[in-house]
């Protein structure tokens, strides 16, 4: 099946219809993926201006282990999706059985690690004694829960990305839209209490998450095995075959080591960021999410992206890919620029919808939160094309490539100019908003000369062979 759930062709005809038909329903994805942060951000920011602190604080160090595996996740869409354009049904079916199996078994392995890790890692961040006694005991409390549920977590994002790969981006939007909706309810309540619930503060808001990521999963897997609108997984893929682990780890290596030097540049981003007063920390953890919001269409179409090339590229249509990475890449950045513009002239009233308390750090948290997206809505236009571009290499299996380029944009553009602004030059926290917009765009030009030299349109799996059900299924 190489189209979208809605009928229009991802190998053949207009690319606009099937571009937007496995856009948008990402988009809505990931709008409700932020849906579960800006929740709990919501509510932590009338509990107090210290829990919205603790979860700047706890997500990077969260991230860095959930990188680890998700990169592998990556790594079944893209093979999904070419096997899918090459109409090798059995193989993309087989290869999403080897995908959850092996996934499933590192978020196991990575949520005791995570659990028993929380103290040290907190430990190894160097903080203001502010922060220190306000704010990491909190982040503490918050992780400790979080590790618990993080198989859950990843069995939704296997199932996302498996079906991505495949081109149907709707039945994981419906998906979500369930989750989203048991979070939203559960966050106040857990986080609060009301009637004989004893409210629970930052860990309530850890639990909610668990509880609608466990319900996410179940759907998703339900919709894996038991029904047909996505590759053909069977119970017997579930046994481990060394040929697809191979290429799983080939192609998953590189994405998780991407995520993983994303989220350790985060943690020094971090650990540079905690020197400052409580207000800052807060403003900056409340401006990446904001951040992470309105880069939804840059994102969406950045995905989308990754399955028009993989599919186009399995069915040998190198053209085609190409002119869906051109079409995805004017799109975002037109569209991304509307978004900076009114990012950069009203950022007070969006910053202060999420800080509500009235009291003296709520106050110093908007002004820090409102110079930061200002700064930030420069880099918008650029974030698109670098995510379109990254789509692009992943979706032809070059992640290490889309690996170097996103190295560029951290470890080049964004961390050292947050070090040498922020620090050297004493510019203190608007050296940080500064550096942090940097890196995009650095990112961005670079990858963007890159991808014109044409040397990433080759499909990295092999000719398809005929689907062998395991012994016993037909």
């Amino acid at each position: 099946m190489s189209s979208t759930e809605a009928g229009g062709s991802i190998t053949e005809g207009g690319l606009v219809r099937p571009m937007f038909e496995l856009a948008w329903p990402i988009v809505v994805i990931q709008l409700l993926q932020v849906t579960y942060n800006v929740a709990d951000t919501f509510w932590l920011g009338r509990l107090s201006a210290d829990a919205v602190g603790a979860m700047s604080l706890a997500f990077p160090l969260i991230f860095l282990l959930i990188s680890i595996a998700g990169g592998f996740t990556s790594a079944g869409s893209i093979l999904v999706a070419q096997y899918t354009g090459a109409d090798s049904e059995g193989s993309a079916g087989e290869v999403s059985g080897q995908v959850v199996s092996f996934v499933t078994m590192m978020a196991v392995v990575l949520a005791a690690a995570g659990y028993v890790l929380t103290e040290p890692m907190l430990s190894a961040i160097p903080s203001q004694a502010a922060t220190s006694q306000d704010v990491v005991p909190l982040a503490r409390h918050y992780m400790e829960v979080f590790f618990l549920g993080l198989p859950f977590l990843f069995g939704f994002f296997v199932f996302n990305s498996l079906m991505r790969g495949y081109g149907n981006t709707r039945t994981p939007m419906r998906i979500m839209v369930v989750s989203v909706a048991i979070n939203v309810v559960l966050d106040p309540l857990l986080i609060f209490g009301w009637g004989p619930i004893d409210g629970m503060g930052i860990e309530g808001a850890a639990l909610a998450t668990i509880v609608a990521r466990a319900v996410a999963t179940v759907l998703g897997f339900y919709v894996l095995f038991w029904t047909d609108a996505g590759p053909d997984v069977r119970p017997g893929y579930l046994l481990p075959d060394l040929g697809y682990i191979r290429d799983i780890v080939r192609l998953g290596t590189p994405s998780a080591l991407e995520q993983s030097t994303s989220a350790l540049a985060m943690i020094t981003l971090t650990a540079m960021v905690v020197q400052f007063a409580p207000p800052v920390v807060s403003a900056y953890g409340l401006g990446n999410r904001l951040a992470s919001l309105v880069f939804l269409p840059a994102m969406g179409l950045g995905r989308a992206t990754n399955t028009m090339v993989g599919q186009n590229l399995g069915a040998e249509k190198s053209d085609r890919a190409e002119r869906a990475v051109w079409l995805a890449a004017k799109v975002g950045m037109a569209v991304m620029f509307v978004v900076a513009v009114v990012a950069a002239l009203f950022p007070e009233p969006i910053v202060g919808v999420f800080m509500a308390t009235g009291t003296e750090k709520a106050e110093a948290t908007i002004g820090y939160g409102s110079e930061y997206l200002r700064i930030r809505s420069v880099e918008f236009t650029f974030m698109a094309l670098l995510q379109v571009l990254l789509g692009a290499y992943r979706g032809a299996g070059n992640t290490k490539t889309a690996m170097a380029f996103s190295m560029v944009a951290l470890w080049i553009g964004r961390v050292p100019t947050v070090y040498y602004l922020a620090f050297a030059r004493d510019m203190g926290p608007t050296g940080i908003w500064v550096g942090m917009a940097f890196g995009n765009v650095l990112g961005a030009t670079a990858a963007a000369l890159w991808f014109t030299r044409g040397t990433w349109k080759e499909a990295v799996i092999d000719e398809p062979t005929p689907a062998v059900a395991p012994d016993g299924e037909d």
